[in-house]
């Protein structure tokens, strides 16, 4: 892979508010997703199709999805536990669907209260619904494997379970997979070996992105590993808010704006300008106010001499 174009999919609007207490006004979160575009940023995961009685913090996603897919050239993505939340998420206009299942069944159970093979139904189901839609409209589907890495309720998860029930996925009808380290297990030769055992298995184009928790201080350098392996998206949180509210001590989102700089710095292109980033983080902040945002690039700053990637010019800091 050139080292150009690491897409980011920000992910706060939906991993980071589940996880936190505070409710985030419809407005606010209208605002901030739309700051979050301007920043630059083409992959939102705006909400999760869930009942509002066990994730009241992400009640309004139909109303979220419609609007944010008024905004120009942003992908607008969204979480699906079943095929209920599938459709819901087909009729708001959902332009990318991504199911999870958890490796650990003990997580599965806990997450979404189903075994790996009544996952693998919901996900036969929605795939049937997708081929009943024209192929213009339909969403992409992503089958993302939790916990791939590792559980805090079971422990170690083994590789091939990862890559059985990766192929399971693929069989059962997702478009691709994605490696989800729920719980902040992963190290970076862990990431690098899993990434090339799915490729080796399931074929290149079975997985192209990774979402990774900064839980245990391993966030970034993880990134690392997974963007020199060629992998193309990589998932993060603005402020670094949230985690998965039921894994006990999943937390620590990687931050977007330290993310941004890191692959800026070094050569791989995002898109994002990180100076309207800040302004996206302002908006959250005003709507959050009780809620703690972290990152080291929004108190450094960028520092003098800053280049984005392929720009000759500096950014003045």
């Amino acid at each position: 892979m050139s080292r150009a174009d690491i897409e980011i999919s920000e992910v706060g609007p939906r991993d980071g508010l589940q996880s936190i207490a505070a409710i985030m006004a419809t407005e606010d979160k209208k605002r901030w997703i739309a700051a979050l575009a301007a920043s630059g940023l083409r992959e939102i995961e705006v909400g999760s199709f869930v009942p509002a009685s066990v994730l009241p913090q992400l009640a309004d996603t139909a109303e979220i999805v419609r609007y944010a897919r008024t905004i120009p050239g942003l992908t607008v993505a969204v979480l699906v536990p079943n095929l209920r939340g599938a459709q819901d998420a087909i009729a708001a206009g959902a332009h990318k669907l991504t199911i999870p299942l958890s490796v650990s069944e003990t997580h599965s159970l806990k997450n979404l209260r189903r075994t790996h093979e009544q996952v693998l139904q919901e996900v036969r189901g929605i795939r049937a619904l997708l081929d009943q839609l024209p192929p213009e409209q339909r969403p992409s589907f992503e089958g993302s494997l939790s916990t791939c890495f590792g559980c805090t309720l079971e422990g170690p998860v083994a590789e091939d379970s990862v890559l059985r029930l990766g192929e399971a996925l693929l069989a059962s009808g997702c478009d691709e997979i994605g490696l989800s380290d729920t719980t902040g297990y992963g190290n970076p030769v862990q990431v690098r070996r899993l990434i090339r055992k799915v490729w080796s298995h399931l074929g290149r184009d079975s997985l192209h992105g990774i979402h990774l928790h900064n839980t245990r201080g391993q966030g970034l350098a993880n990134v690392l590993a997974a963007v020199e392996a060629g992998i193309t998206t990589v998932d993060s949180s603005m402020g670094g808010i949230g985690g998965c509210p039921f894994a006990p001590g999943a937390s620590g989102n990687i931050v977007t704006e330290d993310l941004v700089f890191l692959l800026e710095a070094m050569g791989y292109s995002t898109g994002v300008d990180i100076d309207r980033l800040m302004q996206a983080r302002e908006v959250l902040a005003a709507a959050l106010p009780d809620e703690p945002l972290f990152g080291f690039v929004p108190d450094a700053g960028v520092p003098k001499g800053f280049q984005y990637a392929g720009s000759e010019s500096p950014v003045l800091a």
